[in-house]
């Protein structure tokens, strides 16, 4: 049996459909005569308000699209939970787009804007047709390239990040340190801290010459590249967890004990880097706080209460778990 319609309601009721519009946007422009009779009829039939067509009518879809480059990341975990978080409550549904895994015949920008969505949340560096386009209400979260001036943003505090990571490790004793590195504004931001941090410090940094995404498969190859080439290395630095990851098992398979031979440390915190199994060293960058704030700032944005553009800077946290030990 066809659920009942707008149309079905307006015949039980004895009224216009226009009329049964009024009633369930709560206009005070319909007697109260007409609302009773509108109201059984909704008890009759069970109907239930479609809301994707109350907020069209109302031009919005409440719908929010996030543009990130990588699944395989649990960052964006964290930074979704957040998101969901603020706007979830509102009634607002998240779009995920990853945009390394769309075709290259396919505009992820231009489908968000095809589809109306009321805002967008960029996680990856900033695409040149968001840029251009005459698009919702943006935040930027994370640290990312070709950001364009006057825009919303929310981002971890990279570089206090990775120099808590190598001041760590300079305390541990250790002088010759690795950092696997990638593409992108946050790895190239947590680079330059840790190089200039280890450069003051007298020890020697070695940076792998690596130009791509952050995954654990480049983090396995560049720490079997490094160790092969620098065995003096007695530490790592990898731009992310999930590289770190790939370190330890370039480690196990090198056979180097992990904190004993090689220390590793991480950045972002995620859930596999809290796990027992791996009790990775890292920093927390308060990904479910950036992707909270983020969503705060969209949702006053797309309400049109939020003032000029802002720029929120979370501080990070370093967590000190199994995979670091002074140097042997």
């Amino acid at each position: 049996m066809p659920a009942p319609t707008i149309y079905d309601v307006a015949r039980v009721a004895g009224v216009s459909k226009s009329l049964v519009s009024l009633v369930l946007q709560g206009s005070d422009r319909v007697s109260d005569a007409s609302r009773r009779a509108v109201e059984e009829a909704i008890r009759e039939l069970g109907y239930r308000p479609s809301r994707a067509a109350s907020d069209l009518a109302a031009r919005r879809t409440k719908l929010v699209g996030v543009l990130i480059d990588d699944y395989a990341n649990p960052w964006f975990v964290d930074l979704l939970r957040g998101l969901h978080h603020v706007l979830g409550s509102d009634g607002f549904r998240v779009t995920v787009i990853d945009t390394a895994t769309t075709s290259l015949a396919e505009d992820p920008v231009e489908g968000l804007l095809s589809m109306r969505a009321d805002g967008i949340v960029v996680a990856r560096d900033v695409p040149n047709a968001l840029v251009a386009a005459a698009s919702p209400p943006v935040v930027i979260a994370g640290t990312r390239d070709n950001v364009p001036p006057g825009i919303d943003a929310v981002a971890n505090d990279d570089v206090l990040g990775a120099q808590l990571a190598t001041d760590h490790l300079l305390g541990l004793g250790h002088r010759v340190i690795g950092h696997l590195s990638a593409t992108g504004g946050a790895a190239a931001a947590r680079r330059r801290s840790f190089v200039d941090v280890t450069a003051g410090s007298g020890a020697r940094a070695v940076v792998t010459d690596y130009s791509g995404p952050a995954t654990e498969h480049a983090g396995y190859d560049g720490t079997m590249r490094l160790l092969a080439d620098h065995p003096e290395v007695t530490a790592i630095f990898a731009a992310n967890d999930v590289m770190a990851i790939g370190a330890l098992g370039a480690a196990r398979d090198r056979g180097i004990d992990v904190p004993g031979q090689l220390s590793i440390v991480g950045y972002d915190n995620t859930l596999l880097a809290r796990t027992r199994l791996i009790n990775l060293t890292t920093v927390d960058d308060n990904g479910f706080g950036v992707g909270r704030e983020a969503g705060r700032i969209l949702r006053d944005r797309m309400s049109g209460a939020a003032p000029g553009p802002r720029s929120v800077t979370l501080p990070p946290a370093l967590v000190t778990r199994g995979t670091t030990a002074a140097v042997p």
